[in-house]
């Protein structure tokens, strides 16, 4: 599966008109470009450098992106659109997805490794940050991949995404975990030795209607 994410930041001057054209226009152009998932949603109270809507798309090959790229450009007019975060990558979600399963959180954090950190190291940071969803019951779905092209503040290397039962589960019993805090914040913490990702992150989450990840 071929999978783009983008962090759109509105411009602050921009109406309830416009943002809603917007998120139409997006959904219209995937449907039309025949992604196999569509989650275009604004993000909720709480992101850290998550922008203001969140477009996930998913794609059976590369090809039906890239004939959409023109018309997705489009549409992120700089008159509404200040800035925009994005990443394209490959995966397929693990997780304990029930079928038919309605609601809930969606949850993608853009990273960057220091490229000086070792092959062994990086590799052992994923399977830290793959560790949590075994300690935290409100985590559906996950995926962790390695970044085939971004954009925006950072040349991100990683996309870490969830899905969550509800906001409660990320806010709560996944941020606040003890195995987040003893083993994946060390990667993150510039006071610590262990620190591989020192440019920001960007975390963001919004509502989610079926599944995503």
């Amino acid at each position: 599966m071929f999978k783009i994410t983008k962090l759109i930041h509105h411009r602050p001057d921009i109406d309830d008109g416009a943002r809603a054209r917007l998120a139409e226009g997006l959904r219209r152009t995937a449907a039309m470009a025949g992604a196999h998932r569509a989650l275009i949603q604004p993000t909720l109270p709480g992101v850290r450098n998550g922008g203001d809507l969140i477009v996930h798309l998913q794609f059976d090959v590369e090809e039906q992106w890239r004939a959409a790229v023109p018309a997705v450009d489009a549409l992120l007019d700089p008159a509404v659109v200040a800035h925009v975060d994005g990443v394209e990558y490959r995966g397929e979600p693990r997780g304990r997805l029930e079928a038919g399963a309605e609601g809930g959180v969606y949850r993608t954090l853009l990273l960057r490794v220091d490229p000086g950190t070792a092959d062994t190291v990086v590799e052992r940071f994923e399977a830290e940050l793959l560790r949590m969803p075994r300690h935290v019951p409100a985590i559906r779905a996950w995926q962790l991949s390695r970044v085939s092209r971004a954009e925006g503040a950072s040349p991100w290397t990683h996309v870490w995404e969830q899905e969550f039962t509800d906001l409660q589960g990320l806010m709560g019993p996944y941020l606040a975990h003890p195995v987040h805090w003893a083993y994946v914040d060390r990667w993150f913490d510039p006071e610590c030795p262990d620190v591989i990702v020192r440019d920001r992150v960007c975390h963001s989450f919004c509502a989610l209607d079926g599944s995503a990840v």
